[in-house]
C-alpha cells in the first residue's frame, strides 16, 4: 500500500533535509518505484550508476537498487560510506554463480578470459578478469583478442547476444570443459539468467504489435535471442531512454516498471510494457521509509573484505577504461 500524498510529501521533504545534513547522494536504478525517482540525485542503469558513483565524491552514498549495485558503488568509492536502502534486495541471477564455482570452472577450461557481468557478487568479480554491463558488453568483448576463449558469466542470454554481435562462436559450457576438439576461441556462457527477461518471448512481441501497431519495440539484451530478433531494437535501460526520445510510442521488453521511468522523463511518449507482469521482486522492495532510515544511519554499511575488493576493483577498473558512451 502506498503512503497518502501528504505523508509522501513529508517524507520526501525530510529525506531532502537529511541528505543535505549528512552530505549524502542518492543513486537509484531505473527499475525503482516512481516515488524513489523524486528523491534520487541520479537515475540510471548499471553502467551509468557505476560511473556516477565514482564521480559522486559524497561522504555517504545511499543506493536504491539491489546488493550487487551497492557493492559496485562501494568498490569505486572505497573511502565513502555506502548503504543499500533495502538491505534484503538481492538479485536472483547474481545468486546463480559463486566465486568457488567460477574458480572450479576456470580450472576446467584452462587458459580463459573471464568477463563478469556486473550482476554478480563482489567475490565473483574478484575471480574475473574484467566486468561489463548490458550497455557495454559488446565493447568489452570486442576489446579482447579474437583468439581468446572467453567465459562469460552469469547470463547465458546476454552471452548469446554478445557472441552474435561480436561474431564469435558460442561454445557449449559443458563440452568446452571436456572436449579438446572444440575451438579454442569463442564465448563460453554460464547457465544463469534473469527470470524477468528470460520470460519475455517472441510471442509477446507479436502480441504487442497487434495491440500497439504504431509502437517501436525495444527489448533488453538479457532476453532470449528469439525475442531480440522479433523486436525493432535492443538496448540497456539507459539506451531505452535515449531511443524513447526518438519515438512517439514505444513498447519495452524489460522490467515493466521501466515505463514509469519513461513517463517520468518523457511524459509525451506513450510507453507500454511488453508484459505487465514482468516485475522484479527485489527492485520493488525499496520505499521512501527505507531511504529515510538509511540517511539516519539505521541501515548497515556495505562492507567488502580487502582481498576481494582489490580483485573486484581491478575488474571494474578495466571495464571503466573501455572507451564508449
Amino acid at each position: 500500500m502506498t503512503d497518502p500524498p501528504s505523508d509522501s510529501a513529508n517524507l520526501k521533504s525530510e529525506i531532502s533535509n537529511l541528505k543535505s545534513a549528512v552530505g549524502a547522494v542518492i543513486l537509484a536504478h531505473n527499475y525503482q518505484v516512481p516515488a524513489i525517482y523524486d528523491v534520487a540525485d541520479f537515475l540510471g542503469d548499471s553502467l551509468e550508476l557505476a560511473r556516477h558513483a565514482r564521480r559522486a565524491g559524497a561522504r555517504l552514498i545511499v543506493f536504491c537498487g539491489v546488493r550487487f549495485m551497492a557493492e559496485t558503488a562501494k568498490l569505486v568509492n572505497p573511502e565513502a560510506r555506502v548503504v543499500l536502502a533495502a538491505p534484503n534486495a538481492g538479485c536472483e541471477m547474481a545468486d546463480m554463480i559463486s566465486a568457488g564455482a567460477l574458480a572450479e570452472r576456470k580450472r576446467e577450461l584452462g587458459d580463459v578470459t573471464t568477463v563478469a557481468y556486473v550482476n554478480t557478487p563482489a567475490a565473483v568479480k574478484a575471480e574475473s578478469d574484467i566486468c561489463c554491463t548490458s550497455a557495454n558488453a559488446v565493447r568489452v568483448v570486442n576489446a579482447q583478442p579474437k583468439d581468446r576463449r572467453i567465459l562469460f558469466v552469469p547470463d547465458r542470454h546476454l552471452a548469446a547476444y554478445v557472441a552474435r554481435e561480436t561474431n564469435r562462436p558460442l561454445l557449449d559450457l559443458q563440452l568446452a570443459a571436456h572436449d579438446s576438439r572444440l575451438p579454442t576461441a569463442g564465448i563460453v556462457p554460464w547457465e544463469g539468467f534473469c527470470y524477468v527477461h528470460a520470460s519475455l518471448r517472441a510471442d509477446d512481441v507479436e502480441r504487442a504489435r497487434r495491440e500497439h501497431p504504431g509502437a517501436f519495440v525495444i527489448v533488453h539484451p538479457e532476453c532470449p535471442l528469439e525475442t531480440i530478433d522479433a523486436a525493432d531494437a535492443t538496448a540497456s535501460t539507459s539506451g531505452m531512454v535515449r531511443l524513447a526520445r526518438e519515438h512517439d510510442e514505444i513498447v519495452l521488453g524489460t522490467e515493466a516498471g521501466m515505463c514509469d521511468r519513461i513517463r517520468h522523463d518523457l511524459p509525451q511518449v506513450k510507453c507500454w510494457p511488453l508484459r505487465r507482469t514482468a516485475l522484479c521482486r527485489n527492485m520493488k522492495l525499496t520505499r521512501l521509509e527505507d531511504v529515510q532510515a538509511a540517511l539516519k544511519g539505521e541501515v548497515p554499511d556495505i562492507t567488502i573484505p580487502g582481498d576481494v575488493a582489490v580483485g573486484a576493483r581491478r575488474a571494474l577498473d578495466r571495464m571503466m577504461q573501455i572507451p564508449g558512451p
